[in-house]
């Protein structure tokens, strides 16, 4: 085990030790901060509902995630092969990234309904423009020396693409994958939240209605793990395929 690792889990230890003696020594209500281990023994109690809710909003995170950064790379790579068109729609992107992401809930739920559907689009649309932006700053970032000595031997732009652009672009999209993993399940909830079939979501806003505080952090506790471990998968990944960063 690294140090880092050991360091890692000595944090987390010291926290949720501090957390436990925080609430037990002063007797906060569960409204307040209810004590960890009362929070999972009730993600103990409740482990069948959390398990089936929390896979449920990763398929909408997945799904959702996998599209966003499928029509983000595309977009940027559209536009470093039509630099006219990076006039157009850039205006645009900013103008739709400028409004909250929970903005366009309502909207979206209404136009797809409280099923997965609205949940994936929402997904989508956050995790899209998070990489639209990193691959763009990735593709702009190739070394114009190198690139001049590739079109003196006949090189064109998807060659260029290709065998320049788009290896010095990866680590920049690995990091903005990075960053939309966490972003993927936020969304998710926050949209869960507001219409749902299932889903943490629909469990943290159905154990608000019924003052269940301690049910909050058990579904809180759930997406935690989910995003850190999403997060980790897709570190693993980037640190096994970007082997020259």
């Amino acid at each position: 085990m690294s140090r880092a690792t050991q360091r890692g889990l000595l944090g987390a230890v010291l926290l949720l030790g501090s957390w436990e003696a925080l609430a037990r020594g002063l007797a906060l209500p569960a409204y307040t901060l209810p004590a960890i281990s009362d929070i999972i023994l009730a993600t103990w109690q409740h482990r069948s509902l959390l398990a089936s809710a929390g896979w449920y909003t990763l398929a909408e995170a997945l799904l959702g995630y996998a599209i966003g950064c499928t029509a983000g790379i595309t977009l940027a790579t559209l536009l470093i092969l039509l630099p006219p068109a990076r006039r157009v729609v850039m205006p645009a992107m900013l103008a739709i990234n400028a409004v909250p992401v929970a903005a366009w809930s309502p909207l979206v739920l209404l136009w797809l309904g409280i099923g997965m559907a609205s949940k994936v689009a929402m997904v989508a649309l956050a995790v899209g423009f998070t990489i639209f932006l990193s691959a763009l700053a990735g593709f702009d970032r190739q070394d114009r020396r190198a690139a001049d000595l590739l079109r003196s031997f006949g090189a064109g732009p998807i060659a260029l693409l290709f065998r320049l652009r788009l290896p010095a672009a990866l680590p920049l999209i690995a990091a903005g994958m990075r960053v939309a993993t966490v972003r993927s399940l936020i969304v998710a909830i926050v949209t869960e939240m507001l219409g749902a079939q299932g889903g943490l979501g629909w469990i943290i806003y159905q154990a608000v209605v019924q003052i269940d505080f301690v049910q909050v952090w058990s579904a809180i506790l759930v997406a935690s793990v989910l995003s850190l471990s999403f997060f980790g998968l897709i570190t693993w990944l980037e640190q096994r395929i970007i082997f020259w960063r």
